[in-house]
């Protein structure tokens, strides 16, 4: 198994300006599984040699464009040019459904998937393999979700994109992989995302074998990561990296 990240950039000003990619991330195991699918990661994947064709399950945390805008391309990936249904697509209620003012994925898309699930929290998704555990996200007025993935003898979390809250250490517990999307580099809170101070006091109390931050806004950029990165590891003792594009980390690393 490897995680491939397409895209490590966040925020607004990155999105547009593209200073760093916003493809999400490919889990690659005995399940191909894309997650968080915003803006260039079909030609992403195609630069780094993954086939789209190849993907079982897609996954949308939340109805951002920087999360969804490809969903529906990738969608045609996985069900063969759109010539018959395929994959699995997990998403949040309003990247399904359309309920708010957030970008959806349309109604012909949806018709040529396999399996829809609508993910909430504290439910979970067995599929041959594998298993998804989805976990609380507070994250402007989004429904939204984090996840921990149980595949191929590892536990992947993803914290999604969510402010800290208490009792978030638990959802995650057990992981050997913690992946945290992170806008900013110090404590300057910013409603519905992890700060540095929060990641730091999450990987503190969780103690996975590593912990990867991404999704990182401008002034975390600027500051930068791999510093921060090295910060973040020895306040807690955990190995931790700042996620760069196209960047793969074997399952041996975790």
């Amino acid at each position: 198994m490897e995680i491939i990240f397409l895209g490590t950039g966040g925020g607004r000003i990155n999105l547009i300006n593209q200073t760093r990619a916003t493809g999400g991330f490919v889990i690659s195991g005995s399940k191909n599984i894309h997650v968080d699918p915003g803006p260039g990661a079909l030609v992403h994947m195609r630069n780094l040699g993954l086939v789209p064709r190849k993907t079982d399950i897609l996954v949308v945390t939340h109805s951002h464009i920087d999360h969804i805008s490809d969903a529906g391309v990738l969608i045609e990936g996985m069900s063969n040019y759109g010539l018959r249904k395929g994959g699995t697509l997990i998403g949040a209620d309003d990247a399904l459904e359309g309920k708010t003012d957030g970008q959806r994925i349309s109604e012909f898309h949806l018709s040529k998937v396999e399996t829809i699930v609508n993910a909430k929290p504290g439910e979970s998704l067995e599929f041959e393999g594998g298993k998804f555990t989805f976990t609380k996200a507070v994250h402007d007025t989004f429904p939204a979700f984090g996840f921990v993935l149980e595949m191929d003898g590892k536990r992947i979390g993803y914290t999604g994109d969510t402010e800290y809250f208490e009792g978030m250490d638990k959802l995650f517990d057990g992981c050997n992989l913690l992946i945290l999307n992170v806008m900013k580099p110090y404590n300057d809170q910013y409603h519905g995302h992890l700060t540095a101070e929060d990641a730091s006091r999450l990987i503190g109390r969780v103690q996975p074998k590593l912990a990867i931050i991404t999704h990182m806004g401008m002034k975390m950029q600027s500051y930068p990561p791999e510093k921060k990165a090295k910060e973040i590891e020895e306040e807690t003792g955990v190995k931790t990296i700042a996620a760069t594009d196209g960047m793969k980390v074997a399952s041996d690393q975790f």
